[in-house]
């Protein structure tokens, strides 16, 4: 039998730097010499111990940030990458300093006081080193690629933590030409992310000298694939009024699964091959803006902790959903304004106090189907008809997290309202 894939997830979270003003630049050597992350020693201690300190965080940031989305979003799907945008703006943290660092880390809801910036980077550092693990049964990779412009002069620490701490390249480019560096960033994206994204950038500031791109690749096989045979046509209900037709992918089973009676919704997790699973939660109808607004980390782990195993008939539309979302204008609802204005304290990237963030775009994809490939076929059920189990039937919208086991890491969230939105 062909092995199938199941789904490809990619994405980028870009941050544009310009220049902002070239008049202060005689100051900028009077600054008191703050401690460096590259005084740390990344690799000591337990890789998972180190990643527990900022995953709470993460987990948090994601839900945080998934509100905004819905309120800006009335009524549309949502789909990102929160540990990209996470992973993106911790970067950025360690090239700034001052209040403007301070704003991107609590932004990403870390606590400071409880929270040393060391720890936030050694935390990113080892969430790197355990997502990106080779020899997974799940393609994941993520990594952070700098484009700076040539005649912009990086201060040495911050290369150095770039490579160090989140896996980074800096590619030096022309932005001079801004048409060949934009061509330069969507080709790597591209590539990054196995032709899936292909153009992530539409226009490029020509003040820009500087952008920061991270991607993130995820390609996975279902544990059990849905039977091609049993795909069919069949109603999703988006609200009251409207409905759409969607090919619905069937599979009769067993799964973890949880009745939340309290939030009045069902949640299931299809695991997928490796260590990623993905965590389907149906809420009763008209209960969708309770569950949003409940969504905590706890809610989460509970769930987690009470998924009990049981033979259910399941149905789950198949999808391909994607999410392009503005993070300046998030960032700047979550408080995090300095570095996108004159005030903005970049000076630990190339030591002058001149540059500021002028974009910062995110683009994230999935598809799911019954295996991935659309040849595959199983054949077979696995149950015998006489018994019929309790049907689970996603054809109304419905949330989805899909969850790296191993590090407990939110890598994509979403919600479907309408399978079929372009």
């Amino acid at each position: 039998m062909m092995k199938a894939t199941l789904s490809l997830c990619l994405l980028a979270a870009m941050l544009h730097l310009t220049v902002h003003s070239l008049t202060q630049t005689d100051h900028y050597n009077d600054k008191p010499k703050t401690t460096h992350p590259q005084e740390l020693h990344p690799h000591e201690g337990d890789p998972l111990e180190s990643c527990q300190q900022i995953v709470p965080s993460n987990t948090n940031f994601a839900f945080r940030f998934y509100r905004q989305a819905t309120t800006q979003e009335r009524g549309k799907n949502i789909f990102f990458s929160p540990i990209s945008i996470s992973t993106a703006f911790a970067l950025l943290a360690l090239g700034s300093r001052a209040t403007s660092q301070a704003q991107v880390l609590e932004g990403l809801a870390f606590n400071l006081t409880n929270t040393h910036e060391e720890e936030i980077h050694n935390g990113f550092h080892h969430l790197l080193f355990l997502l990106n693990r080779p020899g997974s049964q799940v393609q994941l990779s993520m990594g952070n690629t700098v484009f700076m412009d040539k005649h912009l002069k990086p201060l040495k620490t911050f290369l150095k933590d770039i490579k160090k701490l989140y896996k980074g390249k800096v590619v030096s480019s022309n932005f001079q030409n801004s048409t060949e560096a934009k061509k330069e960033i969507n080709d790597h994206i591209k590539n990054k992310t196995h032709g899936n994204i292909n153009q992530i950038l539409k226009d490029l500031d020509p003040n820009t000298l500087m952008v920061i791109v991270n991607y993130i690749y995820f390609k996975a096989y279902w544990e059990n694939p849905f039977n091609i045979k049993g795909t069919h046509k069949d109603y999703f209900h988006v609200n009251a009024k409207t409905s759409v037709e969607v090919k619905m992918m069937t599979r009769d089973g067993f799964y973890k699964t949880y009745s939340d009676r309290k939030l009045s919704c069902e949640v299931v997790q299809i695991p997928y091959k490796g260590d990623v699973a993905a965590l389907f939660i149906l809420p009763n109808e008209g209960k969708m803006k309770q569950l949003e607004e409940a969504l905590t980390t706890d809610i989460v782990s509970k769930w987690e902790k009470s998924l009990e195993r049981r033979r259910i008939e399941l149905y789950i539309p198949k999808l391909s959903i994607s999410g392009t979302y503005d993070l300046k204008k998030m960032f700047i609802t979550l408080g995090v304004t300095d570095v996108f204005s004159d005030q903005a304290d970049l000076s630990g990237i190339t030591g002058r106090p001149d540059l500021k963030v002028s974009k910062a775009a995110h683009k994230a994809l999935l598809k799911i189907h019954e295996n991935g490939t659309e040849v595959a076929a199983v054949s077979g059920t696995d149950f015998l008809p006489h018994s019929v189990p309790p049907v689970v039937k996603f054809n109304r919208p419905f949330l989805l997290l899909i969850v790296d086991q191993h590090t407990q890491s939110i890598l994509f969230m979403g919600k479907i309202i309408n399978p079929n939105e372009k």
